[in-house]
């Protein structure tokens, strides 16, 4: 097998696992607040497609300094990792503030939805990538497949953490976040995990990345209800209630 075939075979894994993750959380999470699962959709469903595939190409440059920051990793040079992490989390902030802060996704309650459209594309972007580089290497185990998989996971659950993080929402009640700064530093930490189980090898790397995806995980399913809440529609009238003259229908308490 040549280099060039190695090289396709990484590539075609790599867009695989990256459209797999990215399209399927948003397959479920468009699902969970649209019609009819909900009583009314509202968000543009063709702005949340066009704030994933912004998300995609906003992912191509930050790819570099992931890359670099896990190369660095295992080389042991934690001068240039900590630069590479500073250009991943400072980039992945900025690149969503630049895409919400246009008018075209600033839409009330539905823009922190845009943003996890835009983050799941770019955490689909950054798994392609990583799977692309294990699987170009000369050596694969199991265990690395393996780690490499959950580290695909946990770069998507660090991605959409962080954007419910990074966003103010009117219904986010006291909770965490509603900052950039509070998006970046969840994205250090993350990416911290990530980086330091690298650094101690295979087995440590598999360790760092299940901390990242179950602490990723947590902090979204823990603020997806409060942030999203605007998306979820008042509950229309029953029926019976419908049928009635407007004068004759029940007032709410």
């Amino acid at each position: 097998m040549d280099g060039r075939t190695v090289v396709n075979t990484a590539l075609s894994l790599g867009g695989l696992v990256g459209v797999l993750l990215s399209g399927g959380f948003m397959y479920w999470q468009v699902g969970q607040f649209a019609a009819p699962q909900v009583p009314r959709t509202l968000f543009d469903e063709r702005k949340e497609f066009i704030a994933y595939t912004a998300g995609l190409f906003l992912g191509i440059p930050l790819a570099l300094p992931l890359l670099f920051y896990n190369a660095a990793m295992e080389n042991g040079a934690l001068i240039a990792g900590v630069i590479d992490l500073g250009l991943l989390v400072v980039g992945t902030e900025a690149a969503q503030w630049f895409l919400l802060g246009r008018g075209y996704f600033r839409d009330g309650e539905s823009g922190p939805f845009y943003a996890l459209g835009a983050r799941s594309g770019i955490a689909g972007l950054l798994s392609l990538a990583l799977v692309t580089q294990y699987f170009s290497g000369s050596v694969l185990t199991v265990l690395g497949v393996g780690t490499v998989l959950v580290q695909s996971g946990a770069l998507l659950a660090i991605q959409v953490a962080g954007a419910l993080l990074s966003v103010r929402a009117p219904s986010r009640q006291g909770r965490l976040g509603g900052s950039p700064l509070a998006g970046g530093l969840f994205g250090l930490f993350g990416y911290f995990l990530l980086g330091v189980g690298v650094l101690i090898g295979t087995a440590g790397a598999l360790l760092g990345a299940l901390l990242a995806l179950l602490g990723g995980g947590w902090v979204f399913a823990r603020l997806r209800d409060p942030v999203l809440a605007g998306l979820v529609g008042p509950k229309p009238p029953d029926d019976e209630e419908r049928a009635l003259p407007s004068r004759y229908r029940r007032v709410p308490p």
